[in-house]
Parts: C-alpha cells; sequence; structure tokens
C-alpha cells in the first residue's frame, strides 16, 4: 500500500500562483517596444512565443508538484508482519570447566566432548527461541556474562559456538553463576525469569554456595532449570587393558535436583546427545514462547523518486534556457 506520511504538504500547492496573483512584480526597467493592435489578427509572433511559454509553464507546475510529492515522504507500506513476543527473559549457563573435555558423546557419529555436544544442541534451542531475550553465562572458577539479554539471538549463538574449555578456569563454580544472573535478571518482571544451566560437575569454587544461590533466585522469581550431562559409563584404555568407567562420577545430582525445586524448575539428566535434544525441546513445552497479535508493516521511503524527478527538470529547463529555447 502507498502512502504519504505528511499529505498536509500539498495544501501548498497553490502557493506560486497565490504568490503571483497577490505580490507586485518588480519593476525591471525594459525598454518600450512598439505595440502592433493588429498583431493578434495576424498571428505574429504567437507560435514562436506562447509555445516555450506553455512549455516552462508545464514544466515548472510539474516541478512543483514533483517536489512536494517529496516534501510529503511517500513510503510503500508491505504486508502486515506477525511480530514473535513473549517478554521473557531467559539467561543460558554453560559450564566451561576442564571436564567438560570428557568424550563420551556421539555426534553426527563422531565421538565429540560435553561442550562440543553442548554447543550443537543448545544451538538448535538458541535458534528456536523467537521472541525472547536471550543471554549467555560462561563459567568455571568464576562466571562472566558473556551476552547481556538480547533478541539479537545470533550473537548469542555465535559467541557460544566461540566458547572454549578452560576460557573461565578448569574449576566450578555454579553458585556464582546462579548469583550473576540474579543479578542480571532482578530488575526484570516476575514469572518471566529463567535460567538454564549446564554442567557436568559439582561445585568446586567460588563465593556462593548453589544451595544458598538458589534460595535467592526464589525470593527474586527466577526459575531455574538445571541439566546434567556426561555418560554413565565409558571404555577407556589403561595399562591393564580397556576398563569400563563412570565419567560421571564427580556429577552433584543432588545439588542440580535441589537447586531446580527450590526455584520452581525441573532437573534433567542428559548421558547422551539424543538425551540432551529431548531434554531442550521439553524446555521448549515447559517454557513456550508466547506470540502475540502485535503486527508491523515493513516501510520503503520513495522521497528520492519524486526528488529525482525534479532535479531532472531543473536541468532540463537550465538547458533550454542556455540553448534559447526559454525566454
Amino acid at each position: 500500500m502507498f502512502e504519504f506520511e505528511l499529505p498536509w504538504i500539498f495544501l501548498l500547492l497553490p502557493l506560486p500562483w497565490l504568490i503571483h496573483r497577490f505580490l507586485s512584480p518588480l519593476e525591471t526597467g525594459d525598454e518600450a517596444a512598439l505595440r502592433v493592435p493588429f498583431a493578434d489578427e495576424l498571428g505574429i509572433g504567437q507560435s514562436d512565443e506562447r509555445k516555450p511559454l506553455k512549455l516552462l509553464l508545464l514544466l515548472l507546475i510539474t516541478g512543483w508538484i514533483l517536489l512536494l510529492s517529496a516534501a510529503a515522504r511517500p513510503v510503500w507500506m508491505g504486508d502486515a508482519v506477525d511480530v514473535p513476543v513473549s517478554g521473557r527473559d531467559l539467561l543460558l549457563a554453560v559450564d566451561l570447566s576442564g571436564s567438560m573435555q570428557v568424550e563420551d558423546f556421539r555426534l553426527g557419529g563422531n565421538t565429540v566432548n560435553r561442550l562440543m555436544a553442548t554447543k550443537a544442541v543448545v544451538g538448535e534451542f538458541i535458534k528456536r527461541r523467537d521472541g525472547d531475550r536471550l543471554g549467555l553465562i560462561l563459567f568455571g572458577s568464576q562466571a562472566y556474562l558473556q551476552t547481556p539479554l538480547t533478541f539479537d539471538r545470533q550473537t548469542v549463538h555465535q559467541l557460544l559456538q566461540e566458547s572454549a574449555i578452560g576460557l573461565a578456569g578448569k574449576e566450578t563454580a555454579i553458585g556464582d553463576a546462579i548469583g550473576l544472573a540474579i543479578k542480571k535478571l532482578k530488575d526484570h518482571p516476575d514469572g518471566q525469569k529463567v535460567l538454564i544451566l549446564i554442567t557436568d560437575g559439582a561445585n568446586t569454587a567460588g563465593e556462593v554456595q548453589p544451595i544458598k544461590a538458589a534460595e535467592l533466585a526464589a525470593g527474586q522469581g527466577v526459575k531455574i532449570y538445571t541439566v546434567g550431562i556426561g555418560a554413565d559409563e565409558m571404555i577407556v584404555q589403561s595399562l591393564f587393558g580397556a576398563q569400563r568407567v563412570n565419567p560421571s562420577a564427580d556429577l552433584d545430582e543432588k545439588t542440580l535436583t535441589a537447586i531446580a525445586e527450590t526455584t520452581g524448575g525441573r532437573y534433567f539428566r542428559a548421558r547422551d546427545s539424543a538425551q540432551l535434544e529431548q531434554i531442550y525441546a521439553m524446555l521448549d513445552e515447559l517454557e513456550p514462547v508466547e506470540r502475540d497479535s502485535r503486527q508491523f508493516r515493513p516501510q520503503q521511503s520513495l522521497f528520492f523518486w519524486p526528488l529525482a524527478a525534479a532535479m531532472l527538470i531543473a536541468c532540463m529547463m537550465t538547458l533550454l534556457r542556455l540553448r534559447g529555447h526559454l525566454a
């Protein structure tokens, strides 16, 4: 749909006529000319004089209309587009401690470490959260806010993919990660604040104990979903041959469960990539993206077209004057 943002500009359309009608022309001091009373009957000069004047008048009127059209800000309104809006603020806290390098996950037929599997699955989860504001916390021995809350899911996804094991230290500060999330979410409305915490170990660093941090989160209306990742069994080679070990022996499921229950969330256990994908599919159901009926119409400004046409007419008039076709 085509429309003008400032249609009242067209009220200025008769302005040149009003100026010509009510303002006296300046004295030019032109020399006297011989008037021939019967010149009209003979048709002397009519053809040569009136045609340029008509052309000049047509160009002036067209140029004035085009200038007013440009000033009125013409825009092309596209079709209405639905904008998904939920207002939910969702923080992702990802463990980068040394134990995340254990290769007990399979992805695409290849054995990968826990962080690689997390990046793949959480990356897809991020892409689906259209309408939520997302933020990213990376934690190891300390917790860092890598990405503040934003609607720019692409940036959150990219920074997650660029994260590396040991970037925040080799240990695991679960309590500090929760404390940082509380700080970043405290000024946001209750019922819309969610933290998803992914870890493969137990709290071994930091200043805040996880249970205490969970109690503070509950008081601030922050819901926490905890995800414990790591296989229950894997085969390793040693001096005594192949042995079966439990690579998730250090995973503190009791604490992770308590954190989730204290804040009204849930604890999930992911032993492989398939379970991790199922968990994030469940999180999509537990924390759905709410879609309001808000719409917007994309706009494309068109003022440059009539402005360019007006400038072209001005160039034409200048060229005709220089060639002597216009008086």
